[in-house]
């Protein structure tokens, strides 16, 4: 499989500062440094964008998936913790939940909110022994991976046996009219207000990657069969609204050899 088969997206935002994204060996550095900068704004503008809905559906999600006190939880792109907040709320022990990021400045807050341990890496070459952990998660951030089955094989690495994964993402919605009020909303209204909310240029500019990358992911049934082809067995996608997917898989008791 080629690495532009598993590039989720080939979006390219043209705003200063902002790399081509197009461009998978500069796609990590772009990453890191469009999320560093966002991050003393970024929860404020993802409160807007979730219209306050955000934390209930991800600890809706992650209690759906059978996420459970005392099991051990790796949050891939954990950002400032929005979805490691409700894994620790289930699981009930911040040991129990590890949180990973490419972005130092997300990882402070992360750090200051949480408490809880947190690792600099990304989701291509996890930091992390295997088999450690029994649920993966990642929320809305494989949009901003560079090669999604590079990150799928390693979050199934790092996997025990019957471990889980869950993801969660927002795609363009199938129905031509619901495309239209999204594109209105989340790729209009919303980078307007994130500049007066926050009177940064730079949340203007990470709400309309935000939506360029909605615009232009991979078809849930691509991402569904790139699972797949990692390892993981029992793969479906939910989706609600016609926006938002929540992923799962589960790796097999007797794994592959070559998985």
């Amino acid at each position: 499989m080629s690495n532009d088969r598993e590039c989720v997206t080939t979006t390219r935002l043209k705003e200063p500062g902002v790399a081509n994204y197009a461009d998978q060996p500069q796609r990590q550095n772009a990453m890191r440094d469009l999320f560093n900068r966002a991050a003393p704004y970024y929860d404020r503008v993802n409160t807007v964008f979730s219209l306050g809905s955000g934390a209930w559906y991800r600890r809706f999600c992650l209690r759906r998936a059978g996420l459970r006190p005392g099991v051990q939880v790796v949050d891939i792109g954990v950002g400032t913790g929005l979805l490691a907040r409700e894994a620790l709320t289930l699981t009930g022990d911040r040991h129990l939940v590890i949180g990973v990021d490419v972005s130092e400045a997300m990882l402070a807050i992360a750090r200051t909110n949480l408490g809880i341990p947190l690792i600099q890496g990304a989701a291509e070459a996890l930091p992390l022994a295997p088999a450690i952990a029994d649920f993966v998660t990642m929320g809305y951030a494989l949009r901003h991976v560079a090669n999604l089955g590079v990150a799928l094989r390693e979050a199934f690495r790092i996997l025990r046996p019957g471990g889980r994964i869950v993801l969660l993402e927002v795609g363009a919605p199938r129905f031509w009219i619901n495309r239209m009020l999204a594109s209105a909303y989340v790729g209009g209204l919303l980078p307007l207000f994130s500049l007066l909310l926050t009177r940064k240029r730079g949340a203007r500019t990470l709400m309309r990657y935000h939506w360029e990358t909605i615009a232009n992911i991979m078809p849930r049934e691509a991402i569904m069969q790139i699972m797949t082809e990692s390892g993981f067995g029992a793969v479906k996608c939910e989706s609600y609204f016609d926006l938002f997917q929540c992923y799962t898989g589960e790796k097999p008791s007797a794994a592959r050899p070559n998985a």
